[in-house]
C-alpha cells in the first residue's frame, strides 16, 4: 500500500513539474522598456530622425505588427537576434547587456512593454 501512495505522489510531483516547466514566459515590460528605449527608439532616432513611441498605435496594432513579422525590408525578429544585438553592442549598452538573453524572451519583454504603453493601454508612453 505504501508503495502506490509514493508512485502517485511521483507522478503528481512530475505532473506538476511539466506543467509549471510548459507555461509560456510572461514577458518582463520593464525589461521591454530598457530594450525598446535603448535599441529600437536609438536606431529609429538615428536612421529616421523620428522615434517610434509606444502610444503612437494601438494594442492591436501592436500585436498585428509582431504577428506580421515585418520591419522595412526585414523581419522584426531580425531584431532581437542575437546576431543584431552582437552587431550594435559595441554602441548600444543595451544589446551589450542583453547580449546572452533569449530572442523569444526580449520578444516577449517588448511586447508587454508596448502592450502596456500602447494608445489604449494602462500607461500609454510616448518617446521623450
Amino acid at each position: 500500500m505504501k508503495g502506490h501512495f509514493g508512485l502517485k505522489l511521483l507522478a503528481l510531483m512530475l505532473c506538476a513539474g511539466a506543467m509549471s516547466a510548459a507555461q509560456a514566459y510572461e514577458g518582463d515590460w520593464k525589461r521591454g522598456r530598457i530594450y525598446y528605449r535603448q535599441v529600437c527608439t536609438a536606431c529609429h532616432t538615428a536612421e529616421l530622425k523620428k522615434p517610434i513611441a509606444p502610444n503612437d498605435r494601438t494594442q492591436a496594432q501592436w500585436a498585428a505588427y509582431f504577428q506580421a513579422d515585418k520591419h522595412g525590408k526585414d523581419t522584426a525578429k531580425l531584431h532581437f537576434s542575437k546576431q543584431y544585438r552582437d552587431s550594435i553592442k559595441a554602441k548600444n549598452a543595451a544589446a551589450a547587456k542583453f547580449a546572452e538573453a533569449p530572442e523569444k524572451d526580449l520578444i516577449e519583454d517588448v511586447k508587454a512593454f508596448l502592450h502596456k504603453s500602447a494608445k489604449d493601454g494602462d500607461a500609454p508612453a510616448g518617446c521623450s
